[in-house]
């Protein structure tokens, strides 16, 4: 994964809202008794989910793709960025795979991997991020990185600061 940090970060949760064509309520209110912070994010690779906890003995649970066997990972990271369309440059190991792949997509081009909104995660390799593929949404599809449905990341990334805590689970 590489966002292109110089990507403007000043569109609020409205304007983002206007990148996302057809909202879908993939998003559900359920009950999470993890123990983890409220504020925090959980991701669950087993169950393909994203938990952002309430502190109510609920969490808003997501919908989310995650590694490919292999590309899996887990442990603990905090949101280190926040941006909105941003650009791409794949990472070497991705451009090895995909020789063809341009150097870098713009930000908002439909050939875009990272969707609307990228919240890049500390360790700089990875982040949660939109899709310009929905239906890899729910199977084990990237490497390494969270996709999650453009609408789902736009709630998401308003709802969460720089500097939140990131759960990643098996």
């Amino acid at each position: 994964m590489s966002v292109r940090k110089y990507v403007s970060t000043g569109l609020g949760g409205a304007m983002l809202a206007g990148l996302v064509a057809t909202p879908v309520a993939a998003r559900e209110v359920v009950p999470f008794a993890d123990g983890a912070m409220p504020g925090s994010v959980v991701i669950s690779v087993s169950q393909r989910r994203l938990y952002l906890v309430n502190g109510d003995g609920t969490a808003i649970r997501y919908p989310v793709a995650v590694g490919k066997p292999g590309k899996q990972w887990f442990g603990t990271k905090a949101i280190d960025g926040k941006y909105v369309q941003p650009a791409w440059s794949p990472p070497s190991e991705v451009k090895r795979d995909n020789p063809r792949l341009p150097n870098l997509i713009a930000g908002g081009s439909p050939h875009n991997p990272m969707g609307a909104a990228a919240m890049t995660l500390s360790g700089g390799e990875y982040a949660i991020h939109g899709t310009n593929r929905p239906s890899s949404v729910g199977t084990w599809a990237s490497y390494g990185c969270i996709r999650m449905y453009n609408q789902d990341v736009v709630d998401l990334y308003d709802r969460v600061s720089v500097g939140t805590p990131v759960y990643v689970t098996r």
